[in-house]
């Protein structure tokens, strides 16, 4: 029985806070065996994960997925790069964004779609402090904002 649907493994979540997400890709991850099992029992982390075109392919550098528990010699190294498996006109794009106007991409979040381990990459700029500041202010009174009006609905003021 194939698998359908979308499964989240891991989520990037410090990501949205740290870089503004100009625009995202989907990509295809090459594994090895060890590496999808362990993501099937859920494990994995993309708090240092980032991605870097080398030669005009893209590699995923700092994601990091446990060893399986009942692997052998043949388990995977954790921490190695994993090939993004992309569409030559996306990552020429991206290259050329990449390179001329000082962005990065960051992966948001990491999923099963019909049974492929896919990657949701960002092409996101660095947020500076203020930038921060601003964005949580501006939740803040937008969370506010709308406790406010659920009062008012509700005929409590």
């Amino acid at each position: 029985m194939k698998e359908q649907g979308r499964k989240v493994i891991a989520t990037n979540r410090r990501a949205r806070h740290n870089y503004a997400i100009l625009d995202t890709y989907e990509a295809g991850v090459a594994l090895v065996g060890t590496e999808v099992k362990s993501l099937r029992e859920g494990k994995a982390s993309l708090v240092d994960a980032y991605a870097t075109i080398d030669d005009g392919e893209v590699w995923l550098r700092g994601l990091h997925i446990p060893e399986y528990g009942h692997g052998t010699w043949t388990n995977h190294a954790p921490r190695r790069t994993r090939k993004l498996l992309m569409h030559r006109r996306e990552i020429d794009k991206l290259t050329g964004k990449v390179k001329e106007s000082n962005q990065t991409l960051v992966p948001l979040s990491m999923y099963f779609s019909d049974g492929k381990v896919k990657v949701e990459l960002a092409l996101a700029k660095g947020k500076q402090d203020y930038d921060k500041r601003q964005d949580l202010a501006r939740r803040t009174m937008e969370r506010e904002v709308t406790r406010e009006l659920g009062r008012r609905v509700k005929g409590m003021r």
